[in-house]
């Protein structure tokens, strides 16, 4: 059978809402770790086949096929193409998939798979509720659907509902969700000093390392917030952040390999993606690791690491709850929480941190997700070469 391989896989530092990458054009962001992949795996940029990247809200410095503009913005070869890629929060993890997709089916031999945000400029949701304005619409993208509204009612559809629905059905604890987020901090705080994603992060002028992370929270602190919803429990600090940034990863097939004298890190061992319901939207993770699970026959025990991504807590704890996995295993450099979420870039954040950390601990198999819009979850499975 065909084989697709994670030959290198490089990120920005995550910025915070109007921090240091604020000012920063999403397609320099990406261009940036897209020419720090090609210095590093010396593959010569004209051979590469296709660039697939995400991103959400493609409006302003994010329209016109981001993709594109990144290469050419890094200066590379023009007669490389590239796409974007919109699936929601997964949109990074999703352009993995068809950059492996592509490999696999012996259409493509290289591409670049990855993602771009940033969220300082082009805040979350944006396109849909400019565009709603002018027409009288305030209820998101779902908003004069006939058939949406006959199948869904009009039942709030947004992540902020959806992890409150999460809460309450779980049963999970404001307390729960705090301890988990200083949790994430702590373990996030720990990984940039123990030196952990030095070898995967780029810096980008004068950021040299994730702004996210807080040294200085605590419980205390987390539980003086008020509730995002009101009488909820959910709170900004059991929420990821809004952040900017970009991640990018080099997908090669066998004969890539050969060819250009690659030296692969990890195999794509299953790649796949579920859907649930839409209105609670974040559960997916749950039915579409199971889907991962029995398809490649694997256990959770045979799982080294997991990333999954922390959109909010009650979406990792629910998810441990329903898979028994060992919470030992999971983010352990932290999440989302600590780390930020630029939107379109996270998935392929994840997949960089996760590849450097199995190599770190010698683990053989590790596991991503990610809730994500629509009610939808991609699971990936690589295996450590």
């Amino acid at each position: 059978m065909a084989e697709a391989y994670v030959v290198e896989a490089v990120r920005t530092p995550v910025g915070r809402r109007g921090g240091a990458l604020a000012a920063a054009h999403p397609a320099d962001l990406a261009a940036h770790v897209i020419t720090a992949l090609m210095e590093r795996t010396g593959v010569d940029p004209a051979a590469v086949d296709d660039v697939v990247l995400g991103c959400l809200d493609t409006v302003g410095p994010q329209a016109g096929d981001i993709a594109r503009t990144s290469w050419l913005a890094a200066g590379l070869p023009e007669e490389v193409p590239g796409v974007t890629v919109d699936r929601q929060c997964g949109s990074g993890q999703q352009a993995v998939h068809f950059a492996a997709q592509a490999v696999l089916s012996g259409t493509q031999d290289l591409v670049v798979a990855g993602g771009t945000q940033n969220m300082s400029q082009v805040p979350i949701a944006y396109a849909a509720r400019r565009a709603a304005e002018p027409l009288g619409l305030t209820d998101g993208p779902y908003a004069g659907s006939r058939g949406w509204r006959a199948r869904y009612g009009d039942r709030p559809v947004d992540q902020f509902h959806g992890a409150e629905l999460i809460a309450d059905t779980w049963g999970i604890s404001r307390e729960a969700m705090e301890e988990f987020a200083l949790g994430s901090h702590r373990r996030a705080v720990r990984a940039a000093d123990e030196g952990r994603f030095a070898r995967e992060t780029v810096a980008y002028g004068g950021l040299t390392a994730d702004e996210g992370p807080r040294r200085d929270t605590s419980a205390a602190a987390m539980a003086a917030l008020r509730p995002v919803v009101p009488g909820g429990r959910l709170t900004a600090a059991v929420s990821s952040q809004i952040s900017d940034g970009a991640a990018v990863l080099l997908i090669a097939s066998e004969n890539a390999v050969r060819d250009h004298g690659l030296t692969p890190r990890a195999r794509i061992h299953h790649l796949s993606v579920r859907g649930e319901d839409p209105v609670r939207m974040l559960t997916a993770p749950i039915p579409a690791t199971a889907h991962a699970l029995r398809k490649t026959g694997l256990t959770m025990d045979d799982i080294d690491l997991v990333e999954i991504n922390e959109a909010f807590a009650p979406v990792v704890l629910a998810w441990l709850e329903e898979t028994g996995a060992d919470p030992d295993k999971v983010n352990v450099n932290g999440g989302a929480i600590a780390l930020g979420h630029p939107l379109g870039a996270t998935g392929a954040r994840l997949m960089t941190t996760l590849l450097h950390e199995l190599e770190r601990g010698g683990g053989r198999y590790g596991l991503q997700t990610m809730c994500e819009g629509g009610g939808q979850a991609n699971v990936t499975v690589i295996e450590r070469l």
